[in-house]
């Protein structure tokens, strides 16, 4: 574990000096300040909770304002978040914010009435959450959503992990794949239609407008949604959904529809969950690396805590690929 001993070393000044600087119980000169910070920022370094909650009268309460009872990414998300707090001695007060613009915003104003040290927040399309913790300087970190470089963000490669599972499709053979997308107006949807555009580009298939449908980011819609990809014409041999709800809702449309997945209709989603192993056939599925997002959203959090003036930091987590039975590319067991 990286010690306050450890930053002072690296930074070339006393452990008292960065004492100062992490509490400001002391003025420090501008580049003392800046080698502190940087020394911190290269080895990692999480400020001991109870020392801090001394010096600055901390309520060693981090809150946590994300839709997370509908959606078993999210849940898991906060379950990650929730141990890797408990590790460094942080209670986590999590509110659902029902992705609701007006809900988030009453939520992150209770939160920091509340006096919590910092916020890990997944924001919603049109959010005014952002200004307010903005205009409050209240140290916040966005996950899962990738929306304002103002902020310290943490997510996962969208478009390349979208783009890799789609050409896995084109390399077995389908030419034709539809594509459900989730909400508009959320950077995660966006990421993920762009690799699957890419995706086909780089095959040199042609883009088709009527493949890529709306599916709402949730199972109702993308129900309805792969009704729509069945009634074309010439409806898709594949489909990939863009998050797990949508993925189920796209299942249950196809065995409305009695269409064997997968040797009448190859289907695969992103996010990976628990029970993806106990369907028939198993899913193929995008994992996200929930327990890496959720400790790497506390940790930058700790360090924005620590250093407010710190630039910010956008990190990217790379996903796998879990391939199963769903996309016909092994065969059923």
């Amino acid at each position: 574990m990286v010690t306050m001993d450890d930053v002072a070393s690296r930074a070339g000044v006393s452990t008292s000096t960065v004492s100062h600087v992490l509490n400001g119980t002391r003025k420090v000169s501008p580049a003392t300040v800046q080698a502190v910070q940087q020394a911190i920022q290269a080895l990692g370094y999480i400020p001991n909770t109870l020392a801090r909650s001394l010096a600055r009268s901390s309520t060693s309460t981090i809150g946590v304002a994300i839709s997370a009872l509908s959606n078993h990414y999210f849940s898991e998300t906060v379950h990650a978040i929730e141990t890797e707090c408990a590790k460094h001695g942080y209670m986590m007060l999590f509110v659902d914010t029902h992705d609701d613009p007006v809900q988030e915003l009453r939520v992150v104003t209770a939160l920091h009435h509340r006096r919590v040290d910092g916020i890990l927040l997944a924001p919603s399309t049109g959010s005014s959450a952002l200004e307010y913790l903005r205009a409050n300087e209240v140290p916040t970190v966005l996950v899962d959503r990738m929306m304002s470089e103002q902020f310290d963000q943490v997510g996962v490669e969208n478009t390349q992990s979208t783009q890799a599972l789609v050409t896995h499709l084109i390399e077995h053979g389908h030419r034709r794949i539809g594509f459900i997308a989730g909400r508009a107006g959320l950077g995660t949807t966006d990421e993920r239609v762009a690799g699957y555009r890419a995706a086909l580009a780089a095959a040199g298939l042609a883009f088709d407008p009527q493949l890529l449908v709306n599916g709402g980011s949730s199972s109702e819609p993308a129900h309805a949604a792969t009704r729509q990809l069945l009634a074309l014409t010439a409806p898709p041999t594949a489909i990939m959904a863009g998050n797990n709800l949508m993925t189920l809702g796209a299942m249950h449309a196809l065995r409305d529809a009695r269409i064997d997945v997968p040797a009448q209709m190859a289907l695969v989603g992103f996010d990976d969950f628990d029970w993806a192993d106990f369907f028939v056939p198993r899913l193929t599925l995008i994992a996200q690396p929930v327990q890496a997002l959720g400790a790497q959203a506390v940790n930058l959090l700790l360090q924005r805590m620590a250093l407010p003036g710190a630039p910010t930091h956008s990190v990217r987590l790379a996903p796998s690929l879990q391939v199963r039975n769903s996309c016909g590319c092994i065969g059923l067991e």
